[in-house]
């Protein structure tokens, strides 16, 4: 079946093909990342947003 596509390829075909490839690849890689994230460090990344304790109070009123 790739046979037929590859052999009737004109010139503006292969971007086509080279950016469906690309998109392939990337969103591979970026499903075994998120695979081998470790909870914990998942949970501490959502976690941060509602943390107040790392502002400083008193720098708060000086913007």
């Amino acid at each position: 079946m790739f046979k037929q596509f590859t052999e009737n390829i004109s010139g503006n075909q292969i971007y086509l093909l080279s950016s469906l490839g690309i998109f392939l690849v990337f969103f591979i890689v970026v499903t075994v990342l998120l695979m081998r994230l470790h909870k914990s460090h998942v949970d501490h990344m959502s976690d941060l947003p509602l943390q107040d304790n790392l502002i400083n109070p008193s720098q708060k009123s000086q913007s």
